[in-house]
């Protein structure tokens, strides 16, 4: 006999859910719409919250390690607040959808939420890749710069400053200039 876990748990899953749906009753499991426990709205939302700031705390020491020349440290402490925000947005995004069509007001400050985890997440991916600048290490440097153009979009001053760097790496020969704008993306732009 061949183990599976997976079509273990399956079937126990199967059974569970057999068991449960025969002891709720048909009217029961046929009239309740999914609505989101507080409960778990509001372990979700502490879990997020717990992460910006987890994420805001690693970006600072990121920032001591990098004025003390750390670059190893300061690689790794922004690797963990990159991961951190990260989470954190997709929880916000996660609980948005959870109340998507029950709470306008509620999905929309969710979303907001997880737009700014976003944001501070791809500053910690523009710090990291700049320490993969200052330790020589361009290949690592560069995928964190394309994420960054694909989340920013190369109109907004992330977006156009990972570019940039991207230009200057000469992983992208072709300077950007962004429509009705004097200026090229050659020109200097702050690190």
């Amino acid at each position: 006999m061949v183990f599976a876990p997976h079509l273990t748990w399956s079937r126990t899953a199967l059974l569970s859910l057999s068991l449960l749906a025969l002891a709720s009753g048909p009217s029961l499991a046929l009239t309740q719409s999914p609505q989101p426990s507080s409960n778990t709205a509001g372990t979700l939302r502490a879990a997020a919250e717990l992460g910006t700031v987890e994420g805001n705390r690693l970006m600072q020491e990121a920032e001591q390690a990098i004025a003390a020349e750390d670059y190893t440290t300061a690689a790794s402490k922004l690797q963990a607040a990159r991961t951190s925000l990260n989470t954190a947005s997709l929880r916000y995004q996660e609980l948005a959808a959870a109340f998507a069509g029950i709470d306008a007001e509620i999905t929309s400050d969710l979303r907001d939420r997880a737009r700014e985890a976003a944001q501070t997440r791809d500053q910690a991916s523009y710090q990291q890749a700049l320490v993969y600048r200052a330790q020589n290490t361009p290949t690592l440097a560069v995928p964190l710069l394309i994420e960054i153009v694909q989340s920013q979009g190369p109109t907004r001053d992330l977006g156009q400053r990972a570019y940039q760097q991207l230009v200057e790496l000469g992983f992208i020969t072709r300077p950007f200039q962004r429509p009705g704008s004097e200026t090229t993306s050659t020109t200097a732009l702050r690190p």
